[in-house]
């Protein structure tokens, strides 16, 4: 065989190789359109059946995955590669990556479960995993929350599972917990009473269940009150901040004094100090 022989069969390989690679390529895109369109219409009609949304975006993240999945099989078996062999290959790779990965899997199960048993929903206000936010996503491995400060905030579904989780949004309302420091002097009935009065006038502040405005605990600088009231949990810092704001104001207009520590300090008579500095156990 001649060197044009040669360059003749390797030009006839590279352009079979070519065609068939821009054939993939092609196929890869036009498969990747028909995905990301089946996805589209599919979440339409969950959307029109009025589905949980966590559910559906489970559902169409292991939809999303195994049709990927066919597709890449599919494009091997366009070149000549066994497909029946592939499988048995992915197969044992599965098993391979799952031994190495167990956290993975784990977080995969820990998904189902959070689907299954509905701890939380996407739009929730909960603490999972040690983390505060609004749930955006519940995945296949993760779920994604929106953290108050607009921080995104992706948690393993593992972690999540085996920790408390604290949803803020389960019940109607609830409790802002403040505290408001006293002086000595003043009368607390009458701290309560004013604090009770301006509290309930604050926007969003619910009437029933009542703010509660009671001693909590003495310190140096006298009594110290609880004061909470109860909302929404959309109006939370709203009345957090405007209840922070009402105790200021409401000591300030009654003008009651200033809270301050109080120490005593006394020293020790003559011969009870003689004896202190003559004893045999002082320190040197």
């Amino acid at each position: 065989m001649d060197i044009n022989q040669i360059g003749q069969v390797a030009l006839a390989l590279l352009t079979t190789f070519g065609l068939k690679l821009l054939g993939a390529i092609l196929i890869w895109l036009i498969g990747q359109r028909l995905i990301d369109f089946g996805l589209r219409l599919i979440r339409r009609a969950f959307r029109n059946q009025l589905i949980d949304p966590t559910i559906v975006n489970y559902l169409l993240n292991i939809i999303s995955i195994t049709l990927r999945v066919i597709l890449i099989v599919s494009l091997l078996g366009f070149f000549g590669v066994e497909t029946t062999s592939f499988a048995a290959l992915l197969a044992a790779a599965g098993i391979a990556i799952g031994a190495a990965w167990g956290g993975l899997l784990a977080n995969f199960a820990a998904g189902a479960f959070l689907i299954i048993f509905r701890p939380f929903k996407v739009g929730d206000f909960v603490k999972i995993g040690g983390v505060t936010g609004t749930v955006k996503e519940i995945g296949l491995f993760t779920t994604n929350l929106d953290m108050p400060d607009n921080v995104l905030t992706i948690i393993g579904n593992n972690k999540i599972f085996a920790d408390n989780i604290q949803n803020y949004s389960a019940n109607s309302y609830r409790r802002v917990d403040l505290v408001a420091q006293l002086h000595h002097n003043v009368e607390h009935n009458q701290a309560i009473y004013y604090l009770k009065a301006k509290i309930s006038q604050i926007p969003n502040v619910l009437t029933n269940p009542a703010p509660d405005v009671e001693i909590l605990e003495f310190n140096l600088a006298g009594p110290v009150l609880a004061v909470r009231p109860y909302c929404n949990n959309d109006h939370y810092w709203q009345v957090y901040f405007d209840t922070n704001k009402t105790i200021r104001e409401t000591f300030g207009e009654a003008g009651f004094p200033v809270p301050e520590h109080r120490y005593a300090i006394s020293s020790l008579p003559n011969n009870l100090r003689d004896n202190a500095i003559n004893s045999p156990f002082k320190a040197n």
